[in-house]
């Protein structure tokens, strides 16, 4: 997929970047490495106008074929640990679900804004809430299989249960770059804007049916009527490795002026 042009979104004043399948040359000093295991991806197809009330300042929905997306993702995090660190022995698998929005700031960078993240350990929560301002809650979770299918369940303070079928391996067309191909996040704390790097290779995707899909993280989202269709597009993967970078500033906080 090519770049976008800056005219398609008039609030981005530079040249927005290409969407790349394979992970940027990040060379900076490495802040934790995890694996994201048995990914499930469920994407709802929204009106940039939905999502832009959402974003911190200076950051944008971004846009494929004149949408932007909601993402619903449930998965395994397994042997998170910190710098190049081994695992964190319990601490660093985990179930977690994310409700996640496609972004671009102000500079043309791409990348992803976290509404509400889920796991099941409370010192991970209460880290990264403190540390990074991320919208981490302590939740009850599991992930099972049977025969060939995958359920995902999410309790507390909000519930979600995800049934899928994991089919054959998908081939990775532009919207799929667009949706799992994202170096980075996009987040505001402390007052500064803040951009997280991270790289990891291709993802391997699957083809997925959903079968069952009862859930309220994206009404708490701010999503509400979002569960009561289907999904317009679903995907599965066994996962990859996950290198993430500190985080960065990528503006300067604008100091106000007195009249």
């Amino acid at each position: 997929m090519g770049a976008v042009r800056c005219g398609d979104d008039p609030d981005v004043s530079a040249p927005i970047e290409p969407v790349t399948r394979d992970a940027p040359g990040y060379t900076g000093p490495t802040m934790m490495t995890q694996r994201w295991c048995d990914v499930a991806f469920l994407h709802w197809a929204v009106a940039p106008s939905a999502v832009a009330p959402l974003l911190p300042p200076g950051v944008h929905p971004d846009v494929h074929d004149g949408v932007t997306w909601v993402g619903l993702v449930p998965f395994r995090m397994v042997g998170a640990g910190v710098l190049r660190g081994p695992s964190i022995p319990w601490l660093g698998t985990f179930p977690e679900t994310n409700v996640r929005l496609y972004t671009v700031d102000e500079r043309g960078v791409r990348g992803i804004v976290f509404r509400s993240l889920d796991a099941s350990r409370l010192a991970v929560v209460a880290g990264a809430r403190a540390a990074f301002g991320l919208p981490y809650r302590w939740a009850s979770m599991d992930i099972a299989d049977a025969a060939d299918e995958r359920t995902y369940v999410t309790e507390r303070p909000h519930a979600s249960r995800v049934r899928i079928r994991v089919g054959s391996p998908m081939p990775a067309g532009p919207l799929e770059d667009f949706l799992t191909a994202r170096w980075g996040l996009h987040e505001r704390h402390l007052g500064v804007d803040w951009y997280v790097p991270n790289v990891h290779e291709p993802w391997p995707l699957h083809h997925a049916e959903l079968r069952e899909l009862d859930d309220t993280l994206l009404d708490a989202a701010g999503f509400p009527d979002l569960a009561g269709r289907p999904p317009d597009h679903v995907a599965a993967s066994p996962g990859v490795s996950v290198r993430f970078g500190f985080p960065r500033p990528w503006r300067r906080p604008r100091l106000s002026r007195r009249a």
